[in-house]
């Protein structure tokens, strides 16, 4: 039988190597890589879109409302497929707590509909 403190070796020694390969890559392209500077390769550039304007204008603030509720009630959901694989073995009590989450989800997703917060002006 394994000592503990070898059970943790090929974790530590695939870590070491991750670490490594990254940062060796990042030196050897930095070193072998070509170093020629022009005005058109230091040209800020965006999605085949040239840059017009200042990079600085400010967002309106819905834009990251709506960001943070999406991903807020896309991570909610995430939680009923483990719930909807135990379904059977939770029995009466998963179902009656299941309940209660998707109520309170509700209630939030509904607030948030009465604020408009989902609505662009």
């Amino acid at each position: 039988m394994q000592s503990d403190q070898y059970s943790y070796f090929p974790i530590l020694m695939q870590l070491i190597l991750a670490v490594g390969f990254v940062v060796g890559t990042i030196i050897v392209s930095g070193k072998l890589g070509p170093k020629r500077n022009s005005e058109v390769k230091d040209k800020n550039f965006e999605c085949g879109i040239e840059s017009v304007g200042n990079a600085r204008i400010p967002f309106s603030v819905k834009y990251f409302l709506v960001a943070i509720l999406f991903v807020l009630f896309d991570v909610e959901v995430i939680f009923l497929y483990p719930w909807a694989v135990n379904f059977k073995e939770l029995g009466i009590e998963g179902m009656l707590k299941m309940i209660v989450f998707m109520s309170l989800l509700l209630v939030g997703f509904f607030y948030i509909i009465k604020k408009k917060a989902l609505e662009w002006e």
